[in-house]
């Protein structure tokens, strides 16, 4: 699975993202969980409010240069001191803007962040992070995105031997659909232990036992749906290793004659040769395999599909 550690070696899932939020901010979201979670505490990125200090510093060193000269010609002074001293309050006025332009000038980093912020205000409630999770769903969830990219990573999809059209649209659907889940459990179980934080009398442990049913019939569902999904990865999994196999056996095949030729030059009445030629019934055996297993594969994707 995607993860990454966090302190302790704690496992960092991937946020999950609603399929229908666009790719390209899909893709940002996803690959900034870390950032998306300082945002969760308050924390706001350095905007363009930095940007209005040049200009209200502009408005005054204007002024400033504009007002000068006027308080020299009204004191008296010549045109020859005037001017040395308007072209240094315009040098001066320059390099402080100049100056202050560099220090708030925004880093890529910054950029990235800005629009990550963005973002995440534009779609917030349409992505989960770490932070949704309790421990118990955390571990579901990393089971899911575990089978997820098995199945989305193995050759036999790439290759089509998959509905890999198919398991591109429905496989983040499931996802977000089991994470989302997760998430409300995860809240409930968290409101129920803070109500049971101080004790609970019989009466009131009596009112939260259907509560308690209910929390334990919604987990035993989501896992199964996680099940079914690792199933499916299962069955994805035998096809992987029937097609490397028969790979491997398809290679010997072809050097196969070299084999009988070595045989039969060095006089090696002991060996068989038929045993060299059950590498073409290994070959048969492995591709039937190898369809029985994709076929198993797709009885599995018909029934996570629903």
């Amino acid at each position: 699975m995607l993860i990454e550690h966090g302190k302790g070696g704690e496992p960092v899932h991937r946020v999950v993202v609603d399929p229908e939020v666009p790719r390209e901010v899909a893709d940002l979201l996803r690959h900034n969980g870390p950032l998306l979670s300082r945002f969760r505490t308050g924390r706001v990125p350095r905007g363009d409010g930095g940007s209005r200090v040049p200009g209200a510093l502009a408005g005054v060193l204007g002024g400033f240069t504009a007002l000068a000269p006027a308080g020299l010609a009204v004191l008296g002074a010549p045109v020859m001191v005037v001017l040395p001293v308007l072209a240094t309050l315009i040098a001066l006025s320059l390099l402080i803007l100049a100056v202050v332009y560099i220090a708030r000038k925004p880093s890529p980093v910054d950029s990235v962040e800005r629009v990550l912020y963005r973002h995440s205000r534009e779609w917030q409630g349409r992505f989960l992070v770490l932070e949704d999770f309790d421990h118990v769903a955390r571990r579901l969830l990393g089971r899911v995105q575990r089978a997820i990219d098995f199945i989305v990573k193995s050759r036999i999809n790439a290759l089509g031997m998959l509905d890999s059209v198919r398991n591109s649209v429905m496989l983040p659907a499931e996802e977000w659909e089991i994470a989302r889940l997760l998430t409300k459990l995860s809240a409930l179980r968290a409101r129920h232990r803070n109500l049971t934080r101080g004790g609970r009398s019989p009466e009131v442990a009596a009112a939260m036992a259907p509560l308690e049913r209910a929390l334990a019939a919604t987990e035993a569902a989501v896992t199964a749906r996680v099940e079914a999904l690792e199933r499916y990865a299962g069955h994805v999994a035998a096809a992987e290793r029937a097609f490397l196999a028969q790979g491997q056996i398809e290679i010997l095949r072809t050097h196969l004659p070299e084999y009988e030729q070595l045989v039969a030059e060095a006089g090696a009445s002991t060996f068989s040769l038929p045993e060299i030629g059950y590498l073409s019934d290994d070959a048969d055996m492995l591709q039937r395999a190898l369809r029985e297993s994709v076929r198993s594969a797709h009885e599995a994707f018909r029934h996570l599909d629903g």
